[in-house]
Order: structure tokens, then sequence, then C-alpha cells
């Protein structure tokens, strides 16, 4: 059998800037106190890591980033 994954929060403390990671099931609740100070917290938003695939790519590579286009409509460029 295999775990369950679970996804990693990042929160940032309004009173000592604290960055802190953790690891919560999608269904806790948000953490609002900081372990340092004991102040309150709020959960950053992140890009994550995208989806993560095994095998063959099912299309072209992005390019986002290096100066193309990979048409996928993120960077507003045209194929044209």
């Amino acid at each position: 059998m295999r775990g369950t994954s679970v996804p990693a929060y990042e929160y940032l403390c309004d009173q000592c800037a604290c960055r802190f990671e953790r690891r919560q099931k999608m269904s806790d609740a948000a953490i609002d106190q900081c372990p340092e100070c004991g102040g309150r917290v709020k959960r950053l938003i992140s890009g994550g890591t995208g989806a993560i695939t095994k095998g063959a790519s099912q299309g072209p590579e992005p390019m986002c980033g290096t100066g193309g286009c990979c048409g996928g409509g993120m960077c507003n460029r045209s194929l044209n």
C-alpha cells in the first residue's frame, strides 16, 4: 500500500517575519500562531510544483522563461 501525499504549506509571521513550512492535510485547519514568537501568521500562496508525470511527454516541452513560446497561453504570446 502506498502512503498518502500531504502538501506542504508555507507561513509568514506578521510580528517577527519568521517564515516556516508545515506538511498538513488539505482538510486541516490553517496554522494561526508562529512557533518562534507566538505572533499571528498567514499562509502564503505558492506556485507549487505542478503536475509530475512518468514516461514520455504528451506534447512539446514548455519554453516559458527561455524567450520562446510554448503556445500554452500563460505568457500571453500568440503562436503567429
